[in-house]
């Protein structure tokens, strides 16, 4: 186990029961290996918004609450490391193995430490806002190892998007050997589907021509300059050309849908990558998952592995400028809880395409 070394308050803006929002003062225990991070800027996840507006069932949040939100943000360090410089900008890693948090031996936590299975499925770990309190505090304590330095080529703006690039990320991997010459295929115009398409292209190499994202709205499908584009309305996925892999980025009530068309699209041996959530199980076209010898992978969350290269893949100009079309033109600031509230109440009125930033002034 590692030693306490000290402790600090931290102003934790908390989710108490749905829609209501309670600043509260929790004492945080800095263990050696741990890092303090102040978080300067913030992006809301739909995770957040299904917790936040009571969407999740109740006994989950009965079991969770009361919980601080966010786990996508940057933030600076104030201190608790001897490795990281008092004032760096870095990534937050939500996903905390277990190993470091208890501080023993990746071989002594469990198969996903030991590396018999992916290093993002720690049996023992905790994830920011979803299992503890997430980036919405004054004061996140967190293993170092889970502080990733952010280059000075790129700016906040940018770097924020660092988690859901590296969810994508993480659930490409899989099938990156294919991706030489592979057609691939995007289902889901939205901020998912389109940095998943984003890390396909600027992080595998997979050119415009072998790369198509399926949507349900042109206006959205005009912002994926990088790939072709169909509308799932009036393509013949029955009749049209085939291909290899396929990415569901949809979620909630159009799983199905997505996941059944990729089924169509996918040729026999081909894989599909499902990483859109949904609350209600989806019916799936398993006949001709057998027929075809299809590979499902499920892919959620990422490690603190993947998060090292979606940095180096952002410092790409081509890259940073593609992923800004997701930048909002205004941040919210937040400095209390009735800002933070107000946030939320405002994300879940109206959900835009690009994402939602919180400008954190504690």
């Amino acid at each position: 186990m590692s030693t306490i070394t000290q402790t600090v308050d931290s102003r934790s803006l908390r989710l108490t029961h749905p829609h209501h929002v309670e600043e509260m003062t929790m004492d945080r225990t800095v263990a050696e290996g741990f890092v303090v991070i102040e978080p300067t800027l913030a992006s809301i996840c739909h995770a957040d918004l299904r917790y936040f507006g009571g969407l999740r069932k109740p006994e989950v949040l009965a079991r969770k609450l009361p919980m601080a939100l966010l786990h996508e943000g940057i933030g600076k360090v104030v201190g608790g490391s001897s490795k990281l410089q008092a004032g760096q900008r870095v990534a937050i890693v939500p996903n905390l193995p277990g190993y470091l948090l208890n501080g023993i031996k990746h071989d002594e936590c469990c198969p996903a430490c030991r590396g018999d299975i992916p290093e993002n499925y720690c049996y023992n770990g905790k994830f920011l806002g979803s299992t503890i309190d997430g980036i919405a505090q004054s004061r996140l304590v967190i293993p170092e190892a889970c502080a990733i330095p952010v280059p000075d080529s790129i700016p906040d703006d940018i770097a924020v998007l660092a988690e859901l690039c590296s969810v994508s990320y993480r659930a490409i991997r899989p099938v990156a050997d294919l991706l030489v010459s592979a057609q691939v295929a995007v289902f889901g115009d939205g901020p998912v589907g389109f940095l998943t398409a984003a890390m396909l292209h600027y992080a595998f190499g997979v050119s415009t021509e072998r790369l198509t994202v399926f949507g349900a709205i042109q206006e959205k499908l005009e912002h994926f300059t990088f790939a072709r584009t169909e509308m799932v309305q009036e393509y013949d996925f029955q009749g049209g050309w085939k291909v290899d892999v396929v990415l569901e980025c949809t979620g909630g009530r159009f799983s199905e849908s997505a996941i059944n068309q990729g089924i169509d699209l996918l040729l026999p041996g081909g894989h599909l990558i499902a990483m859109g959530v949904s609350e209600d199980l989806v019916p799936i076209n398993t006949r001709d998952v057998l027929e075809k010898g299809i590979t499902i992978h499920g892919s959620s969350r990422s490690s603190h592995s993947d998060f090292r290269k979606v940095l180096e893949v952002m410092q790409q100009e081509e890259c940073q400028e593609t992923l800004r079309q997701l930048v909002p033109d205004d941040y919210i600031p937040v400095s209390k809880a009735e800002d933070f509230a107000g946030a939320m109440e405002s994300a879940l009125a109206h959900r835009d395409w690009k994402k939602m930033y919180l400008d954190f002034r504690w």
